[in-house]
């Protein structure tokens, strides 16, 4: 990641310091781009610094994981200790976790390409999956947070979607990644309808784990 900027120079380090220190045993989420590694074994290293790092890490696919292939072989080379999701949830201290990758929404004055409505049209169903099983696993009192890694919305807040289902399940709080570098899209907190949403890119945290409050 040194190729983008300066403010990536020893970034590795910076994450898992602030990682074991601030997670430590508890729950640590990773909102997607795990790996530039085309399969597994070029993933191999990087797969292992998240099985190192502390606690119970729960993450998802980013638009530039390729290794990213079925989920029982991602969950395979992951082991213990970390949960990925696709088209489902898991519990932990009382709080579900689901999500999915997500794609891009529409933007005012752009027209949708068809293969993106496509795509987008799929991931909107694995919310909805992740959601449905979320609501099986949830008891009275739990939180409910929902793991992406595109924005599950566009530019300008809109209403999408992803923030439909978010609503209509009574989600607490949603984490995302993906954008990057300056521009008026890097809020690292946006309440809207009473769900909180969470930009976690770490360049954008200067690679500190951010916490999230539910």
């Amino acid at each position: 990641m040194d190729v983008f900027g300066g403010n990536w120079a020893g970034y590795e380090e910076k994450i898992k310091a602030s990682w074991n220190e601030t997670v430590g045993e508890g729950i640590g989420v990773i909102a997607g781009d795990l790996s530039w590694g085309m399969n597994f074994r070029e993933s191999e290293k990087d797969i292992d610094f998240i099985k190192a790092l502390s606690g119970t890490k729960i993450i998802v696919r980013g638009n530039h994981d390729y290794w990213w292939s079925s989920i029982s072989k991602v969950r395979e080379a992951f082991g213990e200790n970390v949960y990925a999701l696709q088209n489902d949830a898991t519990r932990f201290e009382g709080v579900v976790f689901c999500g999915t990758r997500g794609w891009k929404v529409p933007e005012r004055r752009w027209v949708q390409k068809s293969e993106d409505k496509k795509i987008l049209k799929r991931e909107v169903l694995r919310l909805e999956l992740s959601l449905q099983d979320a609501h099986k696993k949830r008891v009275d009192g739990d939180k409910l947070v929902v793991v992406m890694h595109y924005p599950p919305f566009n530019a300008t807040r809109d209403d999408s979607d992803f923030t439909k289902l978010m609503e209509k399940y009574n989600v607490d709080a949603c984490i995302y990644g993906h954008l990057h570098g300056k521009g008026g899209r890097n809020d690292l907190l946006v309440e809207k309808s009473g769900i909180k949403y969470y930009l976690t890119s770490c360049d954008l945290l200067d690679h500190q784990v951010a916490k999230i409050v539910l």
